[in-house]
Parts: C-alpha cells; sequence; structure tokens
C-alpha cells in the first residue's frame, strides 16, 4: 500500500497538469481570436481610404487626406480616452461579459460604417460620430484579453515567449483584416466594413458562451490542484513543455477566499516602470499605427518599379508589414525571455527600425522583390517592441512584486501602458494625413523622430537591466569559483 502511494501521487499530478494546460489552451485560443478580429474590423478604413479619397465626399478633393485624418483621430482619441476607463472597469467587472458585449457593440458600430455606402451618407458628422462609438467599446477588448490571460498565465517564467506569440493576434488580425476588406472592395467599399462587422460580433457571442475569465470560475479548487500536482515531493509543473528548472517554472496557484482588492488609477501610474514604458509606447504605437491606418494609401499612391497598383493589390501587399510584425513580436519575446531584460531587447528593435524604414522609404520602389523585402523588414522591427511592450511587459508590471502579484491591477496597468500608446495612435494617422501633403519623406522623417524619442525613454530601464544581468553574472562567478574550491 505504502508503494502505491507515490505512483498515485504521481498520476493526480499529471492529470491536474493535463487539465489546467488543456484549459490555458482554450483560453489562449479564445482570446487570440477575440482580439485578432477587433483589428480585423479596424483595417477597412485604410483599406477603403484611396476609394473614399478619389469619389466619395466629404473625402474626395483636396482636403481629402486631412478629413480621412481627422476620421482615424476619431476613432483612436475615442479609444485613448474611454481606455483609462476601460482598464478600471475591467479590474472590477465580470471579464467574459464585458469583453462579448464589446465585441457585439464593436460589430454594430462596424456594420453602421457599411450601411453609409448602401445608405448614401456623405456626411462627416455621422462618419466621426460612427468612428468615436466604435473607439469607446474597442477600448474594453484590450485591458480584457490581458487580465484574462493573466489570469491564467500569470507566472509563466516564459512569460514573453508565451505572450510573443500570442500577441502576433494583433497582426494575424491586420492580416485577415485586410484580405476580407480588399477581396470583397470590388462589390463597394461598404461591405468592407460590414464582413468583419459580422465576424467579431458572432465572436463576441462564442466569447459569452464559452471564455473562462479565471480558473476560479471553472470552479478549480487551486489550493487542492496545487497539492495535487506538486505533491509530497515537490513535484514542479511544466507550462507548455517547459524543462524543469531547480527553484525556477513552479507553477504557482493559490486557492483565496476573495479576489485581491483592485488598485487606483493613481496608484498604478506611481507602480515602478509603468511611466517609462507607457510614454515609450506612446511613440512607438504612433509608429505601428501610421503604418496600420495609412500603408495601403501610401503603396496605392507611390509606384512599384513604375507601376501602380490597384486598391485591391495595395491592400493586400500591405500584408507583409503585418506578417514581418507577427515574427518580430514573437523574436521579440524569445530574445526578452533569455536574456531576461525587456527593456534592452524594446530599445534593440527601435533603434534597428530607424534604418529600416530609411531603407523602405528609399529602396522600396526600385522593384516588388525590394519592396516586399523591406517592408517586410520595418514591419518585423517596428512591430517587435510594440508587441512587446503591451503584452509581456505590461504583465510584468501588473503582476510586480510591488503590489505583491495582485492579479486584479492587470488589467488598469495594462489599460494606462496601452491607453498612453493609443494617444499616440491617435496622433501620428492625423498627423500623416496633413504631413503627407507635403510629400512622404515628410512623413518617414516624423516617424523616425518618434521612434527616437521612444527610446529615450528606455535608456535608464535599459541601462539598469543591464546593470542587473552584470551583477547577475558576477554572482554566478562567484559561485562557480567557490563550487571548485
Amino acid at each position: 500500500m505504502e508503494a502505491a502511494a507515490p505512483a498515485s501521487h504521481a498520476a493526480a499530478a499529471a492529470a491536474a497538469r493535463g487539465r489546467l494546460r488543456s484549459r490555458q489552451y482554450v483560453v489562449l485560443g479564445l482570446t487570440f481570436a477575440a482580439y485578432a478580429s477587433f483589428h480585423a474590423s479596424r483595417k477597412p478604413p485604410s483599406i477603403v481610404k484611396a476609394v473614399l479619397s478619389a469619389d466619395w465626399a466629404p473625402f474626395s478633393g483636396p482636403r481629402g487626406p486631412h478629413r480621412l485624418g481627422e476620421l482615424d483621430v476619431a476613432f483612436l482619441s475615442a479609444y485613448a480616452a474611454a481606455m483609462f476607463a476601460a482598464g478600471h472597469l475591467a479590474d472590477r467587472a465580470d471579464l467574459r461579459r464585458l469583453l462579448g458585449a464589446a465585441m457585439v457593440a464593436s460589430g454594430a458600430t462596424s456594420a453602421a460604417l457599411g450601411a453609409a455606402y448602401f445608405l448614401g451618407v456623405h456626411s462627416l458628422a455621422f462618419f466621426l460620430a460612427a468612428q468615436v462609438a466604435s473607439g469607446v467599446v474597442q477600448s474594453a477588448g484590450w485591458p480584457c484579453v490581458v487580465a484574462v490571460v493573466g489570469n491564467w498565465f500569470g507566472h509563466a517564467s516564459s512569460r514573453g515567449t508565451i505572450m510573443g506569440v500570442w500577441n502576433s493576434h494583433t497582426s494575424v488580425g491586420n492580416i485577415a483584416g485586410s484580405v476580407l476588406a480588399a477581396a470583397v472592395l470590388e462589390f463597394g467599399w461598404g461591405w468592407s466594413f460590414l464582413v468583419p462587422a459580422f465576424i467579431i460580433a458572432a465572436l463576441g457571442v462564442v466569447m459569452l458562451v464559452f471564455l473562462i475569465a479565471h480558473p476560479m470560475d471553472a470552479g478549480l479548487d487551486l489550493q487542492a490542484m496545487e497539492v495535487e500536482m506538486n505533491g509530497e515531493s515537490g513535484e514542479e509543473v511544466e507550462l507548455l513543455g517547459e524543462d524543469k528548472k531547480e527553484d525556477e517554472d513552479v507553477l504557482e496557484v493559490e486557492a483565496v477566499a476573495e479576489l485581491p482588492r483592485a488598485i487606483g488609477f493613481l496608484e498604478a501610474w506611481k507602480l515602478p516602470r509603468v511611466a517609462p514604458f507607457a510614454f515609450c509606447l506612446f511613440f512607438s504605437k504612433l509608429v505601428a499605427y501610421t503604418f496600420l491606418y495609412w500603408l495601403p494609401f501610401y503603396i496605392r499612391h507611390n509606384a512599384v518599379a513604375g507601376q501602380f497598383l490597384s486598391h485591391k493589390a495595395s491592400g493586400i501587399l500591405s500584408v507583409v508589414f503585418d506578417i514581418g510584425g507577427v515574427l518580430g513580436g514573437i523574436s521579440a519575446g524569445l530574445l526578452s525571455d533569455k536574456i531576461g531584460a525587456r527593456a534592452v531587447t524594446s530599445a534593440l528593435f527601435l533603434f534597428l527600425s530607424i534604418p529600416a524604414l530609411i531603407l523602405y522609404r528609399t529602396y522600396g520602389s526600385i522593384s516588388m522583390h525590394h519592396n516586399i523585402g523591406l517592408m517586410f523588414l520595418a514591419g518585423y522591427f517596428v512591430n517587435g517592441p510594440y508587441s512587446l511592450i503591451t503584452t509581456a511587459v505590461a504583465t510584468d508590471l501588473g503582476t510586480q512584486d510591488a503590489i505583491k502579484g495582485n492579479s486584479r491591477a492587470l488589467a488598469t496597468v495594462s489599460a494606462i501602458i496601452d491607453g498612453t500608446g493609443s494617444v499616440g495612435a491617435a496622433l501620428g494617422p492625423l498627423l500623416t494625413g496633413y504631413i503627407s501633403t507635403r510629400g512622404w519623406n515628410s512623413v518617414f522623417f516624423m516617424l523616425i523622430v518618434s521612434i527616437s524619442l521612444a527610446l529615450v525613454f528606455l535608456v535608464r530601464l535599459a541601462k539598469d537591466e543591464i546593470r542587473c544581468v552584470d551583477v547577475h553574472l558576477a554572482f554566478q562567478t562567484l559561485h562557480a569559483s567557490g563550487m571548485g574550491i
């Protein structure tokens, strides 16, 4: 009987591991699909820009680019302003219901924009109002999905890698939105809005039915699970097949009678490193969203190998930037986990994105091969730090020791970081609408200046991380010397 006890503990631990891992995969898949659909529903304005500027009042004529920029800023400024409140709300509300409702409402606002085509609406006020409403309801999406993933993976040692892969939903959503909107554009630009609207609304219903926002919501006795998984021998839990490491990578799941107290907005701003990363994201997201909203328009109005591409071809070609962004986000997550330095990794990608933008602007028009290759390179380096900061960094900061791993601070912190970034995201497309009338060299100069300013906010953080790495290596050397004696 005594010999059977260790075997029963091992079987119980394996079963607990399997149950937890399967739940984690489901949560990752659902939240990935949810936020990909948010980004897919944001792509139609960029795809239809060239069509609207050609023959749809009030966006045609000399002031057309200005008004298109104002349309972008209506969405993004509303999104940024509402984001701060949404994060505060997400820390207190039912995440499943809030996320599902936001997705259904986002589908309605996107469908309203599409309906303008069929109803012959030419009122600038209508388009602005629809964009503002869309920005408000979409703001709840990000803090909800980050909080849900943080609830399930908040203690994973490979958080950067997990978040890097997961955050490819932004680029996947951009790609899907671009392809869908461009594919139906020939039937009328209204369909470019209606198709993504239907998808996000349908997925919103799926979230309401199937999403489990917190392990406790699954009816799991986490304290009992911890005993099962660790057993008497203290067996470590392996997340996503990680190798066991001594004194590391132990899944910390403790049952609590009540959820911890959600922290206040100003209290979250005062947490270490939150403000520098937030302002860094302000400038890096300015660059990323300028490409998100204006790249198809840029491609349409700049000849490649002496030929101008069609509206549809320009929209489809722009997905190359997002494909680069997928790999850039994953690479940044892997590298930051490997060296244990988020700020250093972000700074490296930002620095390399400057020559990448210069090369794309200078040589991208030579041939289609040059355009694709250099656009991919620009997307790789531009989206890398943006992806890392909005996911792994936000989760790190939202569960740091200063708040004793309080998971209910995560949505607030992620909303502060992404909300601040969204202010920059609103500014970039607006400035592009005005500056582009003076020439695209001026636009690229603005983007390079923005990247340089983003780097400024990371300098001190990167130096601190390098210093910590040096100290860690020194201790390792001393330890190795001691072991050799």
